[in-house]
Formats: C-alpha cells, sequence, structure tokens
C-alpha cells in the first residue's frame, strides 16, 4: 500500500512538471515577438509624409518636405521613409532617411543630412527597431557603408546592432516666459551688455529672404568659415533653402553704416525656431551685432507664437560657442549620433590638418567657394 502511494504521488508529479511545461510553451508561443511589416514610402511624392510631420509632437523642420526638397534639389540626395503603416491607410509613424551615393565617401543611409538631428516618429522602442532592422536589409543589399540616425533622445534596441558613434552638445531655448523675464536672465556682460551696445551704435537691421540679403550673409559666412578653417557651403544650398521654404526661412542682418558685420539665418516649424547658419567679422564683434540679430530673433518668435528658439549641436570641445549659447541660458542636453556598423572614428591626420589651414589660409575667397561647391555634396 504505501509503495502504491508512492508510484500515485511520483506520477502526480510527473503529470503536474507536463502540464507545468506545456503551460510554459504556451505562454512563450503567446508572447513570442513578431516583426511588423515595414513600408518603403517616398516622403515627396506621398502626402501623408507631410501629414504626419504636421501633425507629430516630435518633428522638427528637418522632416518636413522642404528640407528634404533642398536636400534633394542642390545636392541630388535620395530621400525616403520607412514605416509600419500600410499603404492607403493614415501614416502614423515613419524614419525618414537619405540615400547619399558618392564617388569619393561612397554610399550610406543617412538620417538626416546636414541635419543636427533627426528624431523617428515613432510610438514605440519596437517600432524604431522594426524600421532599423529594414534599413539594415536595404544596407547589405545596396553595400553601402553605413546607416546613420541622428535622435534627440532616443536609444535603438541592441538587436539593431546599432552603436553611438559622434557625440555633441545641443541647445534650446524656452520662450514661453515674457521678453522681460527672459532678457533678465542673459548673461549681464556677454549678452545685456552687447545687445544695448549694438544699440548705442545704432546698428542697421535688415530682415527678410532677399537675394540682396542673402550676399550680405553669404559674404559673412565665408570670412566667418575662413575663420573656423572651413571651406563655406555652397551658396546654391542657400538659394535652395530660400526656394524652398519660402516665408519660413528668414536672413538677418545687423550692419554698422553701409558695412555688414553679422548675419544669420533662421528656419521656421511650427512653434520652433532654428537657428542654423550665422557669420560675423571678428574685428567687429565688439559692436554685439551677433548678440543684437538673436535678440531680434527672440522678440519676433515672440510676436508670433513660436515658443523655443532652437541653437542646434555644438561639437563638445568648442567651449566657446557652447559658452555663447548658454549665456542665453538655453537648455542643454547631449546629442548621440548613431552607426551600423559603427566601424573605426579615425581622426584625421595632423599633416592633413595642416595642409588644411594653409589652404584655407592662403586660398582667395572663390578657391574657398569653389572646394565648398565640391566637396559638401560628398560629406552630407
Amino acid at each position: 500500500m504505501k509503495g502504491e502511494n508512492q508510484i500515485s504521488w511520483s506520477s502526480e508529479i510527473g503529470l503536474m512538471e507536463i502540464i507545468a511545461e506545456s503551460e510554459e510553451v504556451s505562454h512563450s508561443l503567446n508572447t513570442e515577438y513578431f516583426e511588423p511589416t515595414v513600408y518603403e514610402i517616398d516622403p515627396l511624392r506621398d502626402p501623408r509624409w507631410a501629414c504626419l510631420v504636421e501633425s507629430h509632437p516630435r518633428s522638427s523642420v528637418f522632416h518636413t518636405t522642404k528640407w528634404l526638397t533642398a536636400l534633394q534639389n542642390v545636392y541630388g540626395y535620395e530621400p525616403g521613409a520607412v514605416t509600419t503603416s500600410p499603404p492607403e491607410v493614415r501614416l502614423t509613424n515613419g524614419l525618414v532617411f537619405c540615400r547619399i551615393k558618392s564617388w569619393l565617401t561612397g554610399r550610406r543611409f543617412v538620417s538626416l543630412p546636414f541635419s543636427d538631428h533627426c528624431e523617428a516618429l515613432v510610438d514605440s522602442p519596437d517600432q524604431l527597431d522594426a524600421m532599423l532592422m529594414r534599413l539594415k536589409r536595404d544596407h547589405e543589399k545596396w553595400a553601402s557603408q553605413y546607416i546613420e540616425i541622428r535622435p534627440v533622445s532616443q536609444r535603438p534596441g541592441r538587436n539593431t546592432g546599432l552603436e553611438e558613434s559622434l557625440t555633441y552638445q545641443f541647445h534650446r531655448l524656452d520662450l514661453r516666459r515674457s521678453a522681460e523675464e527672459l532678457f533678465h536672465d542673459f548673461h549681464k556682460d556677454c549678452i545685456q551688455r552687447k545687445i544695448r551696445r549694438a544699440e548705442r551704435e545704432a546698428l542697421k537691421y535688415e530682415a527678410g529672404n532677399s537675394e540682396a540679403l542673402l550676399q550680405k550673409f553669404y559674404s559673412l559666412l565665408v570670412t566667418t568659415r575662413r575663420r573656423q578653417y572651413l571651406p563655406p557651403q555652397p551658396l546654391a544650398w542657400f538659394r535652395g533653402l530660400v526656394a524652398a521654404f519660402g516665408d519660413d526661412i528668414k536672413i538677418r542682418v545687423a550692419s554698422k553704416g553701409d558695412v555688414p558685420v553679422a548675419s544669420i539665418l533662421t528656419l521656421s516649424h511650427k512653434k520652433s525656431v532654428v537657428y542654423k547658419y550665422g557669420g560675423s567679422i571678428a574685428s567687429l564683434n565688439k559692436l554685439g551685432g551677433m548678440a543684437f540679430l538673436f535678440w531680434k530673433t527672440i522678440q519676433e518668435a515672440k510676436d508670433e507664437g513660436i515658443e523655443e528658439l532652437d541653437l542646434g549641436r555644438s561639437n563638445i570641445d568648442n567651449e566657446g560657442l557652447i559658452a555663447f549659447k548658454e549665456h542665453w541660458r538655453a537648455a542643454r542636453t547631449t546629442l548621440s549620433y548613431w552607426r551600423y556598423p559603427r566601424g573605426p572614428l579615425v581622426p584625421q591626420s595632423a599633416w592633413r590638418q595642416t595642409l588644411l589651414r594653409h589652404f584655407v589660409q592662403s586660398a582667395p575667397d572663390f578657391a574657398l567657394v569653389a572646394a565648398g561647391s565640391l566637396l559638401y555634396k560628398h560629406i552630407g
């Protein structure tokens, strides 16, 4: 009797183990992750993309068809976007990118070229990862060098294989307070004093997107890029931006008499204005031209109901630029770019840096402009 009870008890335990194992397998099958179908669309031809950009809370000026149009028209990049939304239904998510084909720097997928940042417009990390897995397959088929994304806050999943590659500082200024409160918070010596100096100097202020203002801006940009030992972006790029953005692009110029001393270019999207490019004459910076232009930008933005000034990215070792942005009391965050495969980031050799500096220092303006026109298409 005792033995029978032992056998019966043993059998019950075995049966319970089988049931438990069966339930575990069933649970595993029910919770298994199935990668959603990902579709590719043309964001310039599919009207759903513009609707998504307009409605999504994390969209920026760099998602817009205006920015994509300029990239395509000037540099010949091929815009695309991947989404889990099937054709013929409302677009609810997307990751926009450009295919870059260069005989000098190779093929790659970038989201997006010349954009400081570009969030994936998704509702969950799983959606982002599914889109990146699709891009990885296209990357292999196209034999490209790498995929790069530039999100503000998102992190790709480990299964995607993307790794952090470049890191920047990113600054944004909240404009929802009154102009008086904002001015009071600016650094007294580096910002407030310079704005007052510009007003005492009676600097002339011009704003718009005319060819005359573009020429003044570009002359100052060439001067500034030379100071930074870099060739300027091609003039065609800025003309392309003006053509694409219309009233949403503004060039501001400060002049002493008839001499332009500082200029900035901004782009607008929904409740944000983005500072993208600027230039000045270093010997005349004491007149406060740049601070004056940023203050004008802030005042006009507030009049238009804009709530944020996007001051863009800064190299982490550019302490002067970072300090300038923080003197406006802009909030700083870290901006990371992600790549697959990451690969070695080889620093420029000393002799190449010396050669570039020598060329930029000695080359006439037309040669610098020609170098920029030749090189930027391959850099994006």
